[in-house]
């Protein structure tokens, strides 16, 4: 495939997360993604709204890349019963409480980003502009792959016993025996 720098798109993306007091005595704070901000400026930390022990933030603004060889994982984002952009963050080390590390429209990328465990990624519902933005790029640059359906070969492999004992056994009356060890002699 030729590269085709029209093929990409990006926006950035302000992400809010949310720090509530947690429900056990062992988790002192839950976060979580509650929503995304569509062509947001730079933002770090940024107090939204308190609600009690409740805050949210902007905490980081982010470029969403769209690709042209990823519009069918899009296109499966937009066909779910709510389209969703997914958070990517990570435990910071830091001042910080939370890194984000991406937002992608890509359920595909998501899940990679679910094996290792070392991520925490969050599913948060797309603004109708931007379920705008990622369809019109999808109508723009998808093309369906034609399914092609593999022939069997032609060859009859029934035909041969094959995988009846062993080629080194020279007696056909023990083919299920093992083969002898062969002993070199020191010098």
């Amino acid at each position: 495939m030729i590269h085709n720098p029209n093929m990409y798109r990006t926006m950035p993306v302000g992400i809010v997360l949310k720090k509530a007091p947690g429900v056990t005595r062992w988790v002192r704070w839950h976060w979580s993604a509650t929503a995304v901000l569509p062509g947001a400026g730079p933002a770090h930390w940024h107090v939204l709204r308190r609600e009690g022990d409740a805050v949210e933030y902007h905490a980081a603004t982010v470029t969403l890349e769209l690709h042209g060889a990823e519009t069918e994982a899009y296109l499966h984002g937009l066909t779910a019963e709510i389209p969703s952009l997914y958070v990517v963050m990570r435990e910071a080390e830091g001042d910080l409480p939370i890194e984000v590390l991406l937002a992608t429209a890509s359920p595909y990328e998501a899940q990679d980003y679910t094996d290792s465990g070392e991520e925490i990624v969050e599913k948060v519902p797309m603004p109708h502009g931007l379920v705008a933005w990622v369809r019109d790029f999808v109508e723009e640059y998808h093309q369906e792959e034609a399914f092609v359906k593999r022939r069997r070969d032609k060859k009859r492999i029934d035909l041969v016993q094959d995988g009846i004992g062993d080629p080194r056994i020279g007696k056909a009356a023990d083919i299920y025996a093992s083969p002898g060890l062969k002993r070199r002699r020191l010098q």
